[in-house]
């Protein structure tokens, strides 16, 4: 492989889940969006391999994700059929995006690298195939991924998406959005295992089948309705069904009370909506705040209570 230029450069986005939490299980649509903030990876020659890490990250989150991350790229590199160890480089991590779970960090890293490597190396690799390569890295922190965060990841903006449950390829569409949309991520600094929840869900339903069909029928109304919405930009209309999504997470008791508190502060401070997203009982909220000046006054009303925050965008 002959080294092209003196550095590799590149980038992937991070993601939300907007709308579909533990209903896309069931195979019902879900809706995801790369946000604004990104990981950047730089490519040089060096004498030896090394990868630095400089990205902002949670309190212990590369120590956690370190085994994940060493998967990962020798997934990666295997499948571009790069040898580090016969031509060293150094990879050098850095950007905006504050790693922690729920945001799509291992594939914003992933897509990153990728194109650096493309980028060093001339490979011209095109948006398909950096988000097939990136796929071949996420396999290292989750098994068999969805998509959808490699997807994200490499492409930006809206993703429809629905999961086949008879074990064939999934949908994923490109949702078209007139321009990206201030939002406001705020974590209750609570993490949950989505395995564990997941189960919990399922019981739930097994239990009360009745309560989760008029559940599942209300859900799949609702994000056809936010798949319009998005498309013509109708603000108003997506803060709506953000709501009307959260109650009904809420009623699968998958809200919690620091989620509550952090959704309150921010519908008092003139959010559009907001809701729980990801796996719930913890994690992260999102906050819809059209505007520079909205997004700021939410963001405030929700540390003022003592959590912290991201500022960012989505359909990016």
């Amino acid at each position: 492989m002959i080294v092209l230029s003196d550095v590799g450069k590149g980038e992937g986005f991070g993601k939300i889940i907007l709308f579909g939490e533990h209903f896309v299980v069931y195979g019902l649509p879900a809706i995801a969006s790369a946000i604004g903030d990104k990981t950047i990876a730089e490519i040089v020659p060096s004498d030896k391999y090394e990868l630095v890490d400089d990205r902002p990250a949670t309190e212990g989150y590369k120590v956690k994700k370190q085994g994940e991350m060493e998967r990962s790229m020798k997934l990666l590199l295997d499948f571009m059929k790069l040898d580090v160890d016969e031509k060293p480089v150094k990879i050098t991590l850095s950007g905006n995006l504050f790693c922690t779970s729920g945001i799509g960090a291992s594939a914003a890293m992933a897509t990153s690298v990728a194109r650096a490597f493309s980028d060093i190396y001339g490979l011209n690799l095109n948006d398909e195939q950096i988000n097939r390569v990136s796929y071949e890295g996420e396999k290292g922190s989750v098994g068999t991924p969805s998509g959808v965060d490699n997807t994200c990841a490499t492409f930006g903006g809206l993703i429809w998406f629905i999961k086949n449950l008879g074990g064939g390829d999934n949908t994923m569409d490109l949702i078209g959005m007139p321009k990206p949309v201030e939002v406001v991520l705020g974590s209750t600094g609570i993490s949950q295992e989505t395995k564990e929840v997941v189960a919990d869900v399922r019981r739930q339903k097994d239990e009360d089948p009745e309560k989760y069909e008029k559940l599942f029928s209300d859900y799949e109304t609702l994000v056809n309705e936010a798949k319009t919405a998005l498309e013509g930009g109708d603000f108003e209309k997506i803060g709506s069904l953000m709501d009307k999504n959260h109650e009904l997470l809420k009623e699968m008791n998958l809200s919690c009370k620091e989620a509550e508190e952090i959704i309150s502060a921010a519908k008092g401070a003139g959010a559009l909506g907001a809701k729980i997203s990801g796996t719930g009982r913890g994690g992260y909220t999102i906050s819809l705040t059209p505007g520079k000046e909205l997004q700021e006054k939410v963001a405030k009303a929700i540390e003022d209570k003592g959590y912290r925050v991201m500022k960012t965008t989505i359909g990016s």
